[in-house]
């Protein structure tokens, strides 16, 4: 029994009814956090009442099915709303609160299966979104501008409005595009080669996978490479070996299969010694880092079984969601340019999407769900997750 007194705070409730649950009792547990999530709506503090109706309807998912979480799910998702209207309010939209928010809603309809709602409300979060990326470019802020046409760009996919998720690309194409030559005229040739390899990107969307996208991914490429050769020159070890895994990717997506193995090669033996230097200076941090690098390496030339070796080492080392996102995703770049695979390009893409906005758990489901759709790539699932044991 829940035993708290009528004026009780939410926070003291939250508090409680997580430890219940942690000590087993569930059904406890979850009143408590019912009677938290009440409280702080009742307080006008909807971001902690969303938050918790949201844990409670996934709670339920999982005890008692879909329909006895629906009530929760939707409270939580109509809060949300609530907060996205009140955000886009203000003089100064707070981006990463705004992400967020849209990203809750679109989930929980998702988990709901209502295609209704999903697709009203994508189309009402492209809306918004193009509308604060046409005032960002307008003001000449193209980073915050991309932010938001590249929302734009995947609620309009969501939904399958082609018209309007082209035209988001050509106009992420020509900010991109801006970016990376301011970008080059600075000497940051590492970020420049971030903007051409999400140059690339919305090329293949106009023109599919072909030599546009190739050669614009074979840019972004060499200015990895050049970006490496700049960090080696200045003794930057870690910069260094950390350009080459992206060089070498980006190779292996322009099809350039020589160069990629060339620079895979090259890469891993380096990153043996790096790995090894932060081990002996006791760099729990970095050597997670490094060791991941060389899994992703190995990987692209072909050495799984080496790979997830280095990758359950790092595990071992330090378990994060962000490192069992990049093998998966390592394994679909692969996958994708050995087969020429536009469907399995666009996969990865959403995974990277995700991965940008923070939202791993989401990135590693959608991951997931691309390599478990593909024959060939099932037992590279099961070895992946066997890697992984108990992290």
């Amino acid at each position: 029994m829940v035993l708290t007194g009528i004026d009780t705070p939410p926070e003291e409730l939250e508090e409680l009814g997580f430890r219940k649950i942690n000590e087993g009792n569930v059904k406890e547990g979850l009143k408590a956090i019912l009677k938290a999530a009440k409280g702080y709506e009742e307080r006008g503090n909807k971001e902690d009442a969303a938050r918790l109706y949201k844990y409670l309807g996934y709670v339920l998912v999982k005890r008692v099915g879909v329909e006895k979480a629906r009530p929760s799910l939707l409270k939580s998702a109509y809060l949300y709303i609530d907060l996205i209207e009140r955000e886009i309010a203000k003089p100064d939209v707070d981006i990463d609160a705004l992400d967020s928010y849209c990203s809750n809603v679109l989930e929980i309809f998702m988990l709901l299966n209502d295609s209704k709602l999903l697709k009203k409300y994508a189309a009402e979060f492209a809306s918004i979104y193009e509308d604060l990326g046409d005032s960002y470019a307008e003001n000449n802020e193209i980073k915050l501008a991309i932010r938001a046409y590249e929302s734009a760009f995947r609620y309009y996919r969501t939904i399958g409005d082609e018209e309007n998720y082209r035209r988001m690309a050509e106009k992420l194409i020509t900010l991109y595009g801006q970016l990376a030559e301011e970008l080059l005229s600075k000497n940051l040739v590492g970020e420049a080669a971030d903007a051409f390899y999400e140059l690339a990107k919305y090329t293949r969307v106009i023109f599919g996978y072909d030599i546009h996208y190739i050669e614009m991914m074979d840019t972004a490429a060499r200015n990895y490479e050049k970006a490496s050769k700049l960090a080696y020159s200045s003794g930057d070890l870690d910069g260094t070996t950390s350009y080459l895994v992206k060089a070498q990717y980006a190779y292996m997506l322009a099809r350039n299969f020589n160069r990629m193995k060339l620079i895979g090669l090259n890469t891993a033996r380096m990153l043996y010694q790096v790995v090894s230097v932060h081990r002996s200076q006791g760099n729990n941090d970095m050597t997670a880092e490094k060791l991941m690098e060389l899994a992703e390496a190995l990987v692209g030339i072909g050495k799984v079984k080496e790979g997830l070796e280095s990758y359950k080492e790092a595990l071992n080392v330090r378990s994060n969601l962000p490192f069992k996102v990049r093998i998966r995703l390592a394994f679909l770049k692969k996958y994708a340019a050995e087969k020429t695979s536009a469907e399995t390009l666009d996969e990865m893409e959403v995974v990277e999407f995700h991965m940008k906005k923070g939202n791993f758990p989401r990135a590693l489901d959608v991951a997931n769900k691309a390599l478990h759709n593909k024959e060939e790539m099932e037992k590279v699932l099961k070895a992946i997750t066997e890697a992984e044991g108990y992290y």
